[in-house]
């Protein structure tokens, strides 16, 4: 197999051509015949003055380049696709797919005997990990870390569970304009990503558990030396790789790698997009994640990472209480030990490597977790058929068995019109329900689903109610909260047919969420129904191409001709 400048030749018919037109332009960048003859490690640059969470990427690059070199290996940085959540019209999520595409076609059209993905916010690490697993070029993750906390009048605040809390807060009465301004200086601190167990921390250190990343290091902080150190040492072993040929992201991503990673998914707390992520990455190795057996570990696998959303603490806690491999420790019984990491060991190795810091309380032990069961379980019923998820770790305990009157929304649009009008007819029991929030309804399955709590029962003290759609919610976000509810209504999922006045139950102790009506009303309201005028086959560019090939979440809303393996059913109507 062809290594370093001969990988991958340009086609012009004449293949010494080619090495010789490649080596004559490469040299106008100054390099040496003697560089030229190391293997090549390709370092994807992601920084962008749009992305606050990558703004240590040029540092990054920087110590991994340092890495390469110390180890003998030629570093090449390439720019790819760069998202942030907060900077991404009309949904980071709509983008994800496309910075896979772009991310795995780099690897596989320039030269590179490994390459270092770098990422942070929500959506760039499952698009790496995406394209890594697709190209199966030998390739390492270093995610940017999490910013540190933020203060405010003596309170630590953290990006951006309390955003959401303190915003709630003010729709409430409860904080002035000039209040709010003031802490939105105080929520985001320094660069990195959010430094509450929300989606980027999720896939941080779940990454680390699906063996991609070097142990120890998903939960280091941005702003930290020991950041930087961690990324030079991913650079050398990324050299290693490269002289060695392996492992490929697929010798590493195993069935049993993802069934650890769903373990971790649960143990911490994570976001709900974890799920959608990690079965979007899976999918790539040909392998599907089981929503069953998701729900089965929902059940054995306790929460003990006490961080926001779930808990109280953020992730520089968690780091310095021993980070990801310590809390695994106790859960060795639920893992396959033996799964290879990037590191060349396996991760029962890794885990019982983790430092053991004394007196900490962050990562609990199973007899005092901050939850018997996991993070998520997964709802099945009349609206749900193909699967919903709920995090019942920042969940009501009182709602969590709950039944009231549907008080439906037909778009994140009409939610926005009518949530705050006074004359809405909604009381502090009723089911807040919206549709045409999912991948293709929306289009991009939006974070939506965290439906705001209407402004007259907030300002009457209500904090939760149930909410339910197909949308998407943060992995910050916590309250009584179904999502991802698949089929989505906008392909004629029975969401699609919800009434206002109808009645819905949630029954998480059971996995049950239904409306209460019965058959022949609902045959009736499906022989009405009419996909809404959003939807738009013909419709160009990327716009277009998601629209006609984007999966539903439960096969983590990637294309359909990028997946390899067998397709649901359900996807959509042809």
């Amino acid at each position: 197999m062809s290594k370093g400048m001969r990988k991958g030749l340009a086609t012009y018919g004449d293949p010494g051509f080619s090495l010789f037109l490649r080596k004559a332009f490469i040299k106008a960048m100054g390099f040496s015949d003697d560089a030229l003859d190391r293997p090549i490690i390709g370092i994807t640059n992601t920084f962008s003055d749009f992305n606050p969470c990558h703004g240590n990427v040029p540092r990054l690059i920087e110590a991994v380049k340092r890495g390469v070199m110390l180890a003998g290996g030629l570093p090449m940085e390439f720019p790819t696709v760069s998202i942030h959540e907060s900077f991404s019209n009309p949904t980071s999520m709509f983008l994800r797919n496309l910075m896979a595409m772009d991310t795995e076609e780099m690897i596989r059209a320039q030269p590179m005997d490994a390459v270092v993905l770098i990422g942070g916010c929500d959506k760039t690490v499952p698009a790496q990990l995406m394209a890594a697993a697709s190209a199966n070029v030998p390739a390492i993750m270093l995610v940017t870390g999490p910013m540190l906390v933020g203060h405010y009048k003596g309170e630590i605040l953290g990006a951006c569970t309390d955003c959401r809390r303190l915003w709630g807060q003010h729709r409430a009465g409860e904080f002035s304009e000039a209040e709010i301004e003031e802490v939105s200086g105080r929520l985001a601190p320094t660069q990195g990503t959010c430094m509450v167990m929300g989606t980027a921390s999720t896939m941080a250190c779940v990454t680390e558990a699906l063996g991609m990343s070097l142990p120890g290091t998903g939960s280091i902080p941005a702003t930290h030396a020991d950041r930087f150190r961690a990324a030079e040492a991913t650079g050398a072993r990324a050299t290693a790789m490269a002289k060695a040929g392996g492992p490929t992201p697929r010798q590493i991503m195993t069935k049993a790698a993802f069934r650890n990673a769903l373990v971790t998914l649960q143990a911490l707390g994570g976001s709900t997009n974890g799920l959608v992520h990690l079965t979007a990455v899976a999918g790539r190795c040909g392998i599907r994640i089981d929503l069953d057996e998701v729900d089965d570990l929902g059940r054995k696998v306790p929460v003990l990472a006490d961080l926001k959303p779930s808990g109280q603490h953020y992730l520089e806690h968690f780091h310095w209480s021993g980070g990801t491999m310590r809390m695994l420790r106790e859960l060795k019984e639920l893992l396959a030990l033996d799964a290879p990491t990037i590191d060349g060991s396996t991760l029962g190795q890794s885990i019982d490597a983790a430092a053991e810091i004394p007196g900490q309380t962050i990562i609990r032990s199973r007899e005092t977790a901050l939850s018997a069961t996991g993070a998520m379980a997964v709802l099945r019923g009349n609206l749900a058929p193909g699967g919903a998820i709920i995090k019942q770790s920042a969940a009501s305990p009182k709602l969590m068995s709950h039944e009231g009157r549907a008080v439906v929304f037909e778009s994140v649009e009409d939610l926005t019109n009518r949530i705050d009008d006074p004359n809405l007819d909604v009381t502090a029991n009723d089911v807040l329900v919206m549709r045409n929030g999912g991948p293709r309804g929306a289009p991009g399955m939006p974070e939506a689903g965290y439906l705001p709590i209407p402004r007259k029962l907030a300002r009457q003290g209500v904090k939760d109610m149930v909410r339910i759609s197909d949308a998407r919610m943060s992995g910050t976000a916590f309250g009584t909260i179904v999502l991802h509810i698949t089929p989505e209504s906008a392909i004629g999922g029975p969401l699609g047919l919800v009434r206002s006045g109808d009645r819905i139950k949630l029954d998480v102790p059971n996995r049950r969420i239904d409306m209460l009506v019965d058959d022949a009303t609902l045959a009736q309201r499906r022989k009405e129904w009419q996909p809404p005028k959003e939807i738009d086959d013909t419709v160009r560019g990327y716009a277009g191409l998601f629209q006609r090939s984007v999966l539903q979440a439960d096969e983590g809303c990637d294309f359909d001709f990028l997946v390899d393996g067998p397709r649901a059913s359900h996807v959509k109507p042809r």
